[in-house]
Order: structure tokens, then sequence, then C-alpha cells
């Protein structure tokens, strides 16, 4: 937000220090002094310059504009307010004198007031730094007002704007999470009884680890609605979180994706977790079979493609297993595994030129990885189970 601020204190500084020139000696030594204290951010100096500025020229609007930014940096915002409202008075076309007028209303919780200078200065400023600035004061305003839709349209508007700022990702996170949290409790006002409710509250209890109570909330969605498409899903991903948590066997979330494959024969999500479990089980024929019809159903999914790799390598099939472990590399350059599963089978072909191409790649990407795991800056690609290392012993990870 400095560098925004420091934009607004330009626009205001340039300008009058090209009037001040003009003035009485008294005028320029104390606006020289008063430019000098703002450029080295002692606003407690400036105020008081540009105060015996505006007794010697009480009728210039950039003066006033500029305690009004003084007043602003020393969260002074009433006081701001009145000498921005006087400098508009004075000069109604001074350039962004309106914004951080509406800022400092903000400030003051006067949101209503705020409203139109704050979305104009979103919607109508060609200059990002200031775009920032009013988008980041105008998600407050609405919130402040209770509208909450409105705070989250002008979030994801940020969120494309500025996709990598850390205090904008911060904010649209913040307020997406009120957004969800106030959207659910009016679902369990107006409808506590539904199958909605018990399902959005089955999802939050599993988003948050909380396994025993999300099983229990999924059960009871089925009890009411046996046919319900992804809940099937959704259940076995919690008992499958539950199993590894516990280090117990995966068959009851085995049971759930056969169950929601009964229901809809294409989801790919389903068929490839239960593949998953019957490749770990070595069950490689039935692992086939599914993680086969997960890449039917979805030819781009990649963690199925490294999967089936995988299982085709597990059954002695190593040129079976190239098309699909170089599909899933074409698909994620940066998965690992899938280039150590390629290594594998040209290993087993005898292929040594490729072999080493893709072992070389796999140690990059593994290095690479490492590096991220310690800046803790690895993010998940999919909400599937992740493929992981199964070297058996000769296999050549060093």
């Amino acid at each position: 937000m400095r560098t925004s601020l420091l934009l607004l204190l330009l626009t205001f500084l340039l300008p009058a220090s090209q009037l001040l020139a003009q003035s009485p000696d008294a005028i320029q030594k104390y606006a020289e002094q008063g430019q000098r204290a703002l450029l080295a951010h002692d606003y407690a100096a400036a105020a008081q310059a540009f105060e015996k500025v505006r007794q010697l020229a009480p009728d210039t609007a950039e003066v006033h504009a500029q305690l009004g930014f003084i007043y602003f940096q020393q969260r002074r915002y009433q006081q701001s307010v009145e000498s921005l409202r006087r400098a508009i008075k004075l000069k109604p076309d001074l350039p962004n004198t309106g914004l951080l007028l509406a800022m400092s209303l903000s400030e003051l919780g006067r949101f209503t007031e705020a409203l139109p200078g704050l979305d104009k200065g979103f919607h109508k400023t060609t200059d990002l730094a200031l775009k920032r600035l009013a988008g980041l004061q105008l998600e407050r305003a609405y919130t402040g007002l209770g509208k909450d839709d409105k705070a989250v349209e002008v979030a994801l508007e940020m969120s494309r704007l500025f996709p990598d700022d850390p205090e904008v990702l911060y904010q649209t996170g913040r307020l997406y999470g009120n957004f969800a949290y106030l959207s659910l409790k009016k679902l369990a006002d107006v409808a506590p009884s539904s199958v909605w409710r018990h399902q959005a509250a089955a999802e939050a209890h599993q988003s948050g680890g909380n396994y025993n109570s999300a099983i229990s909330e999924y059960r009871w969605v089925l009890e009411a609605d046996p046919a319900r498409p992804g809940i099937h899903l959704q259940l076995g991903r919690t008992l499958l979180a539950l199993a590894k948590q516990n280090s117990q066997e995966a068959n009851d979330a085995l049971k759930e994706f056969e169950a929601e494959l009964k229901i809809d024969p294409t989801n790919a999500n389903a068929a490839y977790e239960a593949a998953d479990i019957h490749r770990k089980a070595g069950r490689n024929d039935e692992a086939r079979a599914l993680f086969e019809a997960a890449v039917k159903s979805y030819p781009d999914f990649e963690e199925a493609c490294v999967g089936l790799g995988a299982t085709l390598l597990a059954l002695g099939k190593p040129a079976d297993a190239v098309p699909p472990l170089r599909r899933a590399t074409a698909l994620d350059p940066t998965d690992d595994v899938a280039y150590y599963r390629l290594s594998q089978a040209y290993r087993l072909l005898g292929n040594e030129t490729e072999l080493r191409k893709s072992l070389a790649e796999f140690r990059r990407l593994r290095d690479e990885k490492a590096k991220q795991a310690a800046s803790q800056s690895i993010v998940r690609r999919s909400d599937v189970t992740a493929q992981e290392l199964d070297p058996k012993p000769g296999d050549p990870l060093k």
C-alpha cells in the first residue's frame, strides 16, 4: 500500500511545487520544508509546515490536498476529510483527490459516503497501483455494508489483475472464507434438516481433517438419498484419509468407490481411487481395468496415466507402459514420479538413451521439489490421491 500512497503524494506534490514556486518567500520557505519532510516520511513536520502555508494561502487547492494526504498518513482521518473536501471545492478536477477522500471516509467507517468514490477509483482509473489501492478499500466498504456478494465480485477482479500480490491473495482468501461461512450459516438457518446442509457439514469436516464427523454426515446424506452422485466418492476419500492416518486397510474406502461407479460408471475419480487401492494391494489386473476406465472417461487425467504405467510395469509389460507414462509427462512436465516410472520402463526395455534422459529429468525435478519443500511452496496438482515413488531393490534412484 505504501507504493500506491506515494503515487498519490506525487500527484499532489508536483503541481503544488510548481504553483508555490511563484508565491511569496514565506510561502515558498514553508512549502519547501513541507515537501522535504514529506519525501522523508516525516509527516508531523510536513503537517506543521503545510498548515503554515495554508494560513498564508488559504485558497490554494493543492495545499489542502497535500494536508489531506498528510493527515491520512497520520491516521487523522476526520481532518483529512475536511481538507480534501475543501480542496475539491476549490478545484473539482484535482487528480485523485476524490479517491483519497473516499479512502478517508472508509477509514472512518462511513462506507455509504465512501462507496461512490471508491467504485469510481477502482473502475475508472487506468493506473494499476491506484486501482489496487481502490480495490482493497472497496472490498472493505462492501464488507462493512454487509454486501458480501459485491465484495466477492471485487475480489475476483482483484485476483485477476494482481494474481501474485500477497495482500490481495490474503484479502481474497479472507473474503471467500467469510462469504462461504455466511452462505453455509444461512443454509443451516433456512434448511437445517436438508441433505444440502448435511453435505456442506460433511465437506467442511472433511477439509478440516475431522474425518469421523465427516463420515457420519456423508452417511446421513446417503440414508436420505442413496443414489446421490458424488457422495460415495467423498465418503471413500474420507475413509481413505482416515485409513492412512491410522495405518488401516482401505477396504471400506474401496467399497465406496465401487458404489460410486455403480451410480456413475464414467466417474474417473472413483475409478482412479479404486484402481490405486488395487494396485497397492498387488491386484494388478483389477487395477489395470480401472485405470484404463479412468483414462477413457478423462483422457487428460495425468495421475491415472501414471498409475496405469506403474500397473503395466508390475504386470511385466514395460513396452505398454511407455505410452501412458509419456502422455503423463506431456500433461505435467513437472511430475517426477512419471519420469521415474518412465525410466523404469526404459531400463526393462534396455533403452539406455531414453533411460538416461528420463532418469536425469527425474533427478532434476526431485531436487527442485526438495528446494520447494524447504521453502514450503509445494502445491498439490489435484484433489485425488497423488502417485508416489515406490522403488524396488535395484531401481536407479541415485
